[in-house]
């Protein structure tokens, strides 16, 4: 008999998931977490980062003077800020931990919740160690889940010290708005980090993209808007631009970049945020002694069913950023979810990755769901793409926010299946459910016209950009060109 039926290994968005639906099946379940109860997920990541985002966008809204009112001594202080942060952090992590005393072992006769503090290690395919505090033990289960998510990269040339280098983990411990900084990586972290502190107008804020464009693995057009709003909101980009060296002086960073085009510039700031990636939690769980393979960017290598390869009679699975997916919350949790019911369920199918939706919290908010017209282009899929600007929208001109505009993207084989959106909206997030489902469905586009979008909402840009494919819209592109457009693309013509 072993210590529990599953031990999942990380509480993040993936373990949490999947030890609480392993509760729905009744099962003895504990979570292992050497680290912040809820993992990136909530501290250091997802939620605190979104949150500094809304604490940002409504001091800048307060900032404005263009709406016929104006705030007057408007002030903002980090440390208030930090606090406020650090409290919806702590808000989720107590409601995770009175649900796991709700259901431990104490308390709960069908299946039960136990929390184990500490790191842990393989001994065999059944046992780990774990090392605490509290004390060493040794635990087994029938099933391991691992979940160990990840952590910021750590640029090959210097190292973080949570004061004047500062990466995702330690922005926190700031104490207080620097008057400069210099984000180094134009990602999806780089560039939210890049719109907080622009927003919050207390410090200025440089951005240096390697590549010719912020967010590269998007559309141009997508990359193109993301960079002017940034530079409309005082962002400094310094774009095809590498970082030559970094020197600490007494009261400042001394950084140097180089162009592509062959100059050099020598700037001064007060922090560096690396911003430049991340790489799995693997490396201390001795996965080498139980043969589990590891890539090189500390990735598990996995089937498409989440279990472990090239180990035999499979036990052991991963979720989350550790399998190489994607590093986002909602992948892990529904990877932590689908594991649990393969084992204690009827699972069919593997998970279909195609229709994963993404939210960029930028300003605005950028919403992507399915694939883009250069993932197309390179399976060399014919497609057609309709745009629809915020510009013409009602509600959004009602808000005096047009910035934005919604890209729906269809195939051109006579099914006109809805392949993808990138949506840039004050409210994208609501866009990015009912086209995900849309395409899961693979509906085409005569069924998806039925619905009616009430007026006014955002949605109405989706709605238009549906209706300019059989040429039905409301406004034509002929009237506007910069604001409506419609295009086809085809591996014959290529363009």
């Amino acid at each position: 008999m072993h210590d529990f039926d599953i031990i999942v290994i990380g509480s993040g968005p993936g373990g949490f998931s999947a030890a609480i639906r392993a509760l729905d099946y009744e099962k003895k379940v504990c979570i292992i977490e050497a680290g912040e109860l809820g993992g990136a997920g909530i501290m250091n990541g997802a939620l605190t980062s979104k949150t500094m985002w809304e604490l940002s966008g409504d001091y800048s809204v307060a900032a404005r003077i263009d709406r016929g009112y104006r705030a007057s001594g408007l002030t903002v202080d980090y440390d208030c800020v930090k606090d406020t942060v650090v409290q919806a952090a702590k808000e989720r992590q107590y409601q995770m931990l009175s649900q796991i005393e709700t259901f431990s072992p104490e308390k709960s006769k069908k299946g039960s919740l136990s929390l184990v503090r500490g790191f842990a290690t393989f001994i065999d395919r059944n046992t780990v160690f774990v090392k605490s505090e509290e004390g060493d033990t040794k635990l087994s289960a029938d099933f391991f889940i691992i979940a160990t998510g990840s952590r910021p990269r750590q640029h090959p040339d210097f190292e973080t010290d949570g004061k004047m280098i500062v990466d995702s983990d330690t922005i926190l411990d700031l104490e207080k708005f620097p008057k400069r900084i210099m984000i180094i990586g134009s990602g999806i972290i780089g560039c939210e980090f890049a719109t907080i502190f622009s927003n919050f107008r207390q410090t200025e804020v440089h951005l240096l993209d390697r590549a010719k464009r912020v967010v590269p693995f998007e559309d141009d057009d997508l990359s193109n808007f993301v960079s002017e709003n940034l530079e409309a909101n005082g962002v400094i980009i310094h774009h095809e631009a590498s970082l030559r060296s970094l020197r600490k002086r007494k009261n400042f960073l001394e950084i140097v970049l180089d162009y592509d085009s062959g100059e050099s510039k020598v700037l001064e700031v007060d922090v560096a945020l690396i911003a430049i990636g991340r790489i799995p939690n693997t490396d201390k769980l001795n996965l080498g002694k139980i043969g589990f393979p590891v890539d090189k960017r500390g990735a598990l290598g996995m089937n498409e069913f989440c279990e472990i390869k090239n180990i035999g009679k499979c036990n052991i699975y991963a979720a989350g950023d550790i399998t190489g997916h994607g590093q986002l919350y909602n992948v892990a949790q529904l990877q932590g979810r689908y594991i649990v019911d393969s084992i204690y369920g009827t699972v069919n199918n593997p998970i279909s990755y195609e229709n994963m939706s993404t939210l960029m919290f930028f300003k605005p908010e950028v919403a992507a769901v399915g694939l883009n017209e250069k993932q197309l282009q390179e399976r060399k899929i014919p497609y057609r793409i309709s745009y629809y600007s915020n510009e013409m929208v009602s509600r959004t001109i009602a808000m005096r926010n047009t910035r934005g505009f919604v890209k729906l993207i269809v195939s051109n084989d006579g099914k006109n299946r809805i392949l993808g959106m990138r949506a840039a909206s004050p409210q994208a997030s609501a866009f990015i459910v009912s086209v995900a489902h849309l395409i899961g469905e693979e509906n085409g586009l005569y069924e998806v016209n039925k619905t009616v979008h009430p007026h006014p909402g955002v949605t109405e840009g989706i709605e238009e950009c549906l209706r300019l494919f059989d040429k039905s819209s409301v406004f034509k592109p002929e009237a506007f060109p910069k604001q409506i457009k419609y295009r086809e693309w085809s591996p014959e013509n290529n363009k």
